[in-house]
């Protein structure tokens, strides 16, 4: 505990100066109140330790809503529990349900009451039993709060202790330098008791951003988190975390403030829960990305911010890859990773209940080549969401599309590859360095849901279908049907992963020289020298061994190697289009 103290003192120092110690002293009552109802649940259940936190190959999550499938009046988390046990089993090690507490936008993130249940989906003992059967993910949306909340109406009226939890800004200041991740206002009337207030909205005029430093909203989302814990939650998702602290004529984006909040929040739970891993969501280009690991740190100490981030650059590269046919950025971007220590890894995935962002790929694409992705995306049936700059003008942000539909064709257009090639994306993101997370419409290959745009009048419904229960189980079923044939390659490919232990996320990775026509990656050695070898041709045309470059050509050569994601254990000499070859030797 001494050290803990300090380590506390510290960054609340950093925070909120001469107010440490008064600060310090109320988190520390927040923790002892809610430690003995934390051990037997998350500390007792965890055999992890604060140093290294355990993660495997068996490590592998889903991402989903709530009500991703629905079934007449049941309660939809109960449908979801009931879907994953019957269709998935261990498969899945983990669940990512996004935020299932009452909401009034953005579906979810403008959360209403964080410490309730949406009684639309269920109650507490629902998610409880959800984090009985798999390592639960949550959502600490900390960055802004609903105008329905409680916090807001104290706001309003002037009553403690929401009056002081919002960030007024005079409309006349500049805000010009801010960084935005949207093209609506930053400023946002309101009407009070007091007159018009302009208050500061990053996302939305209904997501209306905290104020963090006034310490009472730091004190309330520790509280929250230490509650989420409670619940079963292993997982804790940071979201839009980037935006947190704000100080007028910066950007108001990655602010030492913010890092210094995201050590915090990981000194309480590797104290109160070790085992407990906190997950960054930073929407932003790849070197801000990786900042939250906080290696620029080591070799003084241990990385102390998140154990987690989102590898963001790798869908919009898998994209750019797949549908150009060549590797070539995807080998540099790859090879360019830095090494991580035990503590830290990546959370990788190809799609999301967002979209596919494309501030990830600045610095790793030419803007012709973005704007080629993004149109050949617009005659695949998706759109584009915009962001404002400090100039006026807009730029691209996010794609809004399903994988399956990205996936359609390549720069000349739609072709007959389009499963094998959405198959190809999945097996190369399993295969990476991290944890891998497959988000619900990826699994059931959904088409773009054009009428839920149409519907809700938001871009990124699109990839946001519900799915009736007995529609998804007639889809699955039916042997006939693309459906069917999808889901069972990926989950042959989710059990062959678990089951290898070059994947763990920790095991090393390095690029092989290939060209651009193919992307090969080694996994490990191990201790005991089993490696893996991961061939894919990236392109719709068969790809000859011979031609696969003097790298891969030596790795095939030096070693007898055994395919294990197929039913052969023969390597052919000509990969098909949009082939997977995962090969194992022991020596």
């Amino acid at each position: 505990m001494p050290e803990f103290k300090k380590t506390l003192h510290v960054y609340l120092t950093h925070l909120y100066g001469p107010r440490a110690e008064e600060v310090q002293r109320r988190l520390l009552q927040h923790i002892d109140h809610f430690l003995p109802l934390l051990t037997p649940s998350a500390r007792s259940s965890a055999p992890h330790s604060q140093s290294a936190p355990t993660w495997s190959e068996k490590d592998q999550w889903l991402i989903c809503y709530g009500d991703s499938i629905i079934d007449a009046d049941l309660p939809p988390l109960a449908v979801l529990d009931d879907f994953l046990q019957a269709r998935l089993g261990d498969r899945i090690s983990g669940v990512h349900v996004l935020p299932f507490f009452p909401w009034s936008s953005d579906d979810g993130f403008s959360v209403i009451h964080y410490r309730e249940v949406n009684p639309e989906l269920g109650d507490w003992p629902h998610i409880q039993t959800l984090a009985r059967h798999y390592d639960l993910m949550a959502d600490l949306v900390l960055n802004h709060v609903s105008r329905e909340s409680l916090w807001f109406v104290d706001y309003l009226s002037g009553s403690s202790p929401g009056r002081d939890y919002f960030i007024e800004v005079d409309p006349e200041t500049d805000v010009s330098q801010v960084t935005r991740p949207r093209s609506s206002p930053l400023l946002v009337p309101v009407a009070t008791r007091r007159g018009t207030r302009h208050l500061w909205a990053t996302f939305s005029e209904d997501q209306l951003d905290l104020n963090f430093e006034n310490p009472d909203v730091l004190l309330e989302f520790v509280g929250i988190l230490l509650f989420y814990l409670q619940q079963g939650t292993r997982i804790i998702r940071l979201d839009a975390v980037a935006f947190l602290w704000k100080r007028l004529g910066t950007s108001c984006i990655h602010l030492p403030e913010t890092h210094t909040v995201v050590r915090l929040l990981r000194a309480i739970v590797d104290h109160v829960a070790p085992g407990t891993l906190l997950v960054t969501e930073t929407n932003v280009p790849h070197e801000e990305n990786i900042s939250y690991f906080g290696l620029e740190r080591l070799p003084e100490g241990a990385p102390d911010e998140a154990h987690m981030v989102y590898q963001f650059a790798l869908p919009p590269l898998l994209l750019h890859t797949l549908t150009r046919g060549e590797s070539e950025t995807l080998q540099t971007w790859l090879s360019s990773l830095p090494v991580l220590p035990n503590q830290c890894t990546y959370l990788n995935f190809t799609a999301s209940h967002d979209g596919i962002g494309v501030r990830p790929l600045e610095g790793l694409l030419p803007n012709h080549e973005r704007d080629a992705l993004l149109e050949l995306m617009h005659r695949f049936g998706g759109f584009v969401s915009m962001r404002s700059n400090p100039d006026g003008s807009d730029t691209p942000y996010e794609i809004n599309i399903t994988w399956f539909e990205a996936m359609r064709g390549t720069r000349r257009g739609p072709d007959p590859w389009q499963v094998a090639r959405f198959l190809c994306s999945q097996a190369i993101m399993l295969s990476l360095q991290g944890i891998p997370a497959l988000y619900i419409h990826t699994l059931t290959s959904t088409l773009n849901d054009v009428e839920g745009v149409e519907r809700s009048g938001r871009l990124r419904s699109i990839n946001r279908r519900r799915w009736q229960r007995s529609e998804l189980d007639l889809l699955l079923d039916n042997t006939a049907n693309p459906t069917h044939y999808i889901f069972h390659a990926l989950c042959r490919f989710l059990e062959c992963r678990r089951q290898e232990p070059c994947f763990h996320p920790s095991a090393a990775q390095r690029v092989l020289v290939s060209p651009p026509e193919l992307l090969a990656i080694e996994r490990g050695p191990l201790r005991d020298g089993r490696r893996l070898l991961a061939l894919y041709n990236v392109t719709d045309k068969p790809l000859p061994l011979p031609n696969a470059g003097d790298a891969v050509t030596q790795a095939l050569e030096q070693h007898d190697w055994q395919a294990i994601e197929s039913d052969s254990p023969e390597l052919e000499d000509t990969l098909p289009p949009y082939a997977v070859r995962w090969l194992i030797t022991l020596a």
